[in-house]
């Protein structure tokens, strides 16, 4: 079992099992709704998971895309879309206590991926700010 939760605290959820799938989505939806080029998400079957404190908010902005964050402190934690994904529920995996226990495995929706992410991996990096 894991257990994560928004910044805040006030959402709290647990998953039990293995999850499904670990990848990284770079879809336009997935995007505006983080803010972020790419997003972390675990696949679990919808028996697996669990909210455990508190009541997420709820956002549609695509469909049957459900997206459920923080109401309090804006943390993006869990997606449901039963048309393409029946039965299952998605957590952002940097929300987990320990969210590198479990790396990704794949990127998915490639095709909406920013154009400059591609060759990231070569840009300069820093550990913390440059100097």
């Amino acid at each position: 079992m894991a257990e994560g939760g928004c910044r805040c605290g006030a959402v709290r959820y647990e998953v039990s099992g293995e999850a499904a799938h670990h990848a990284l989505c770079h879809c336009r939806d997935c995007q505006m709704a983080s803010g972020a080029p790419m997003v972390a998400w675990m696949a679990f079957k919808t028996d697996q998971f669990r909210v455990t404190k508190g009541e997420a908010s709820c956002f549609n902005g695509a469909g049957a895309s459900q997206r459920y964050f923080c109401g309090t402190c804006g943390t993006p934690v869990y997606f449901v879309n039963e048309e393409m994904l029946p039965g299952i529920v998605d957590v952002q995996s940097v929300t987990l206590d320990e969210p590198d226990a479990s790396a990704p495995t794949a990127h998915i929706q490639v095709a909406e991926r920013r154009a400059w992410m591609v060759g990231e991996e070569s840009l300069p990096a820093f550990e913390r700010w440059p100097g």
